[in-house]
């Protein structure tokens, strides 16, 4: 009995030893050198597709909103987006949606509301 107590003391302090032993130095590493970023060239200015500057000819439906001489797809949008806000047609719920009055009703093909995704393939239809 007395050899077992005399190993079990033995194991207990290998064990303390093994804990205490592996310590980190606590010396401050050098910061790792930094790198230097190349300078990139200056972004070039973005030029509009030649094809959405074309004037296209507009109908007469749409002329009564828009107006009659031709013009690009860009400005026919940026006008038909003016009068739908100038006559509130945006529906207040649903912002997507637009409310047609009696000038857009001809241009939705009869309907009485359109999203804002539908509205430029039907209003592609009255350019030419």
């Amino acid at each position: 009995m007395v050899k077992k107590k005399a190993a079990a003391k033995k194991t207990a302090k290998k064990k303390v030893a093994k804990k205490a032993a592996p310590k980190k130095s606590t010396a401050k590493k050098k910061p790792a050198a930094k790198k230097v970023a190349k300078k990139k060239a200056p972004a070039k200015k973005r030029t509009p597709n030649p094809a959405f500057m074309k004037p296209m000819q507009i109908s007469a439906d749409l002329a009564k909103i828009v107006g009659a001489k031709p013009m690009p797809r860009t400005e026919v949008t940026k006008k038909l987006w003016a009068y739908i806000k100038k006559n509130k047609l945006q529906d207040s719920a649903n912002r997507r949606m637009i409310n047609a009055d009696a000038n857009l009703k001809t241009i939705f093909g009869g309907k009485n509301q359109v999203s804002m995704f539908d509205m430029t393939k039907l209003v592609n239809k009255h350019l030419s």
